[in-house]
């Protein structure tokens, strides 16, 4: 289909308004809306299944713009079709309290699907999407009944596919044949610090070809018609994802800053606005112009969508007919909703000096709850037989395509999109991004694992999911220098601090096998937030419950473990598998007539949500001998222990021996715990 006269004064629109609300703000990113404007026009017209008035409908088209630095093209987009963005907003472009930030964030604007900024974070999102839509089609659709069948569209820049995480999603898209994914390529050959071939000389499309990507080529991103047929022939390609190079020109239509970094990351400036404006024949006065003739065709979209998701609704309704019990499940999971019953009966561990480290209790609780609660999907960064968080009997989620001859794979179940146990490969950055993905999508209760170590490469993803307020899994195992032998290069001591900064993120070091339920129970519980678990890759004791507290109490953040001593000397307090340490110290303090108060800490986030009286109760203000203990930096400890206090910390790295030498060597065991305690009293 050409372009007509209204085509182009609907794209003109796009360009000027997102033009203008960077000019007003004094502040954004003009060029790739200007470039852009064309081909996501013919995307959001032609193409795009969504429903402005309904904008979280589950079978929705999700669309994701990876180059979150053009924001105004996307803000421009939702407001011309009809979500609820008001003009207003878009004059209020950057401004304090708009829902129109320099970047898009999920919880502010209808329409948005993902926070985006970190470049190829987008594109790693999109890719989980992606999987999700797979899984959910492959689980609830039934010959003659498809309820789930919807694409993933990204728009991405040179950076996304510049950026590590971009080509570490771009390969396991292309491994699982996620044929629902459409990347349209923004190749305006142009950065912030000027022209691409500074940096970026490969071939994208031979690249995402190697990965097992369908890749097309449009010459003139300007050109509708040709942009059409390579949308149209990457959405009959369902076997391979799709990468579109789409050659635009970055601020098109300014006529001393196009095809220049000068228009990447500033406004144009009044007089060079004007003089673009001029130049494709727009009026200069008045600005945040809509003709109303553009804002009729874009404004389609809300009955067009409103029939769309009718139809959806009335295919939903025989679907419940025929299958009432997937239907349920499905509405149920949308929803966000847990299962009646889900935490029954999770393990219980009988108290054994001898232990078991808490990644096997982890395993063992989710064997339980992986047939309870079908939306728990997820896996390891190549690690399952380290990390231990695979889902027995659930099935690989692998592109059906590919045959399962020679595949080593140790779950059982399903092969196929029908799989819950997700093989990320060693792709940290591409998992965190994915499991985002999933979660965002919707109808998933999503989980990612490596080593705690290796949350560093993850940082991004986790950042932007406490930011999201996602309620993502990261299960992180071989947690302290008690991992021994692999040394410091794999002994996280400054993680525990790196984590607990995150706003919004629940970082739980449970002590022993009783505590990882709970710790699971709290990470299932918590649909809006992120919980990461730190867990043990070494045995550590399973506490007697009958002589110490229930570790229920988890789920306050921190508890008394001995509330049979009331009148305390001193209180020592530790995460992880450090409480065993502090336990076994209150006996040898017990011989020479010191009180001792133990306290677990798992989360410091939780505590910190308690009441004043609650966190007194814990850490009475009376007792000012306070001795924290724990395989990890200071850092923020003080606040815990008071000026009175002291830490048996690990403001060092770690060494690369069995466990219990470098616990010794570090300070780590009952004896030296002991006689700093002594210590701080005699001070």
């Amino acid at each position: 289909m050409p372009a007509s006269s209204l085509d182009t004064v609907s794209i003109n629109t796009i360009r000027f308004l997102s033009a203008d609300a960077v000019q007003k703000a004094n502040s954004g990113h003009p060029g790739l809306p200007m470039g852009a404007a064309a081909m996501a026009y013919a995307l959001w017209t032609r193409f795009l299944k969504h429903s402005p008035a309904s904008p979280t409908w589950p079978d929705r088209d999700r669309f994701v713009l990876s180059a979150g630095h053009g924001s105004m093209l996307l803000y421009s987009l939702l407001h011309l079709t009809g979500y609820d963005l008001p003009l207003e907003q878009l004059q209020s472009f950057r401004r304090l309290g708009s829902r129109t930030p320099g970047h898009p964030e999920r919880n502010l604007a209808s329409g948005v699907e993902t926070t985006t900024g970190p470049l190829g974070q987008g594109l790693g999102t999109a890719v989980g999407m992606a999987v999700a839509e797979a899984h959910l089609a492959a689980r609830f659709n039934r010959p003659g009944h498809t309820v789930i069948d919807h694409h993933t569209y990204v728009l991405a820049s040179d950076g996304d596919l510049m950026e590590g995480v971009g080509a570490e999603a771009c390969s396991l898209a292309g491994h699982l044949g996620l044929g629902k994914l459409i990347v349209l390529y923004d190749d305006n050959r142009v950065s912030l610090a000027g022209t691409t071939s500074l940096c970026f000389t490969e071939d994208v499309g031979q690249r995402c070809a190697a990965y097992g990507w369908h890749v097309a080529r449009v010459d003139d991103g300007n050109d509708l018609d040709t942009v059409t047929r390579a949308i149209d022939q990457a959405r009959a390609e369902r076997a391979r994802p799709s990468l579109l190079l789409v050659r635009t020109h970055i601020g098109f239509g300014a006529p001393h800053k196009q095809d220049t970094f000068e228009v990447h990351g500033a406004p144009l400036g009044e007089e060079e606005l004007r003089a673009a404006k001029q130049k494709l024949g727009w009026p200069t006065e008045p600005s945040f112009l809509i003709p109303p003739e553009a804002l009729q065709h874009f404004r389609s979209a809300v009955p067009r969508g409103q029939e769309l998701e009718r139809e959806w609704r009335r295919k939903t309704s025989a679907y419940a007919s025929a299958f009432p019990d997937l239907a349920a499940e499905l509405e149920r999971r949308f929803a966000g909703t847990l299962p009646k019953g889900w935490d029954r009966d999770l393990p219980g561990f009988a108290a054994d000096a001898k232990g078991l480290a808490t990644r096997k209790a982890s395993e063992s609780v989710l064997q339980v709850l992986a047939p309870r609660l079908p939306e728990l999907a997820g896996g390891s960064a190549d690690l399952n037989p380290s990390t231990f968080t695979w889902l027995k009997g659930a099935g690989d989620f692998e592109s059906p395509a590919r045959s399962s001859d020679g595949v080593q794979g140790a779950v059982g179940g399903p092969w196929g999109y029908e799989g819950r146990n997700l093989h990320f490969g060693v792709r940290e950055h591409a998992m965190g991004a994915a499991v985002n993905g999933m979660a965002a999508h919707g109808g998933f209760i999503p989980y990612g694992s490596t080593f705690l170590i290796f949350s560093d490469y993850m940082r991004p993803a986790l950042r932007l999911s406490a930011l999201m307020e996602l309620g993502t899994i990261w299960v992180y195992t071989h947690d302290s220098i008690g991992l021994g032998e692999d040394g410091p290069t794999h002994q996280p001591v400054e993680h525990y601090a790196a984590l607990r900064a995150i706003p919004g993120l629940l970082f739980i070091r449970p002590c022993d096998a009783a505590e990882t339920v709970c710790a699971w129970k709290v990470a299932i519980e918590n649909r809006h937030r992120p919980t990461a678990l730190a867990l043990t890759r070494q045995n550590v004791p399973v506490l007697d419950r009958t002589t110490y507290a229930p570790a229920d109490g988890l789920a306050r953040g921190a508890y008394v473990l001995n509330p049979r001593v009331t009148r305390p000397d001193v209180v020592l307090l530790a995460t992880g598998s450090e409480v065993q340490h502090i336990v076994a110290a209150e006996t040898l303090l017990a011989k020479d007539g010191i009180q001792v108060r133990l306290v677990s800490m798992p989360c410091w986030a939780l505590f910190e949500e308690q009441p004043d009286d609650y966190r007194d109760s814990v850490l009475p203000p009376s007792v000012g001998a306070r001795l924290a203990v724990e395989t990890g930096v200071s850092l923020g400890w003080h606040r815990w222990v008071g000026p009175r206090g002291a830490t048996v910390t690990l403001d060092r790295f770690g060494a690369s021996a069995p466990a219990a030498d470098v616990m010794r060597a570090f300070g780590f065991t009952a004896e030296q715990v002991a006689e700093r305690a002594r210590h701080l009293l005699a001070r």
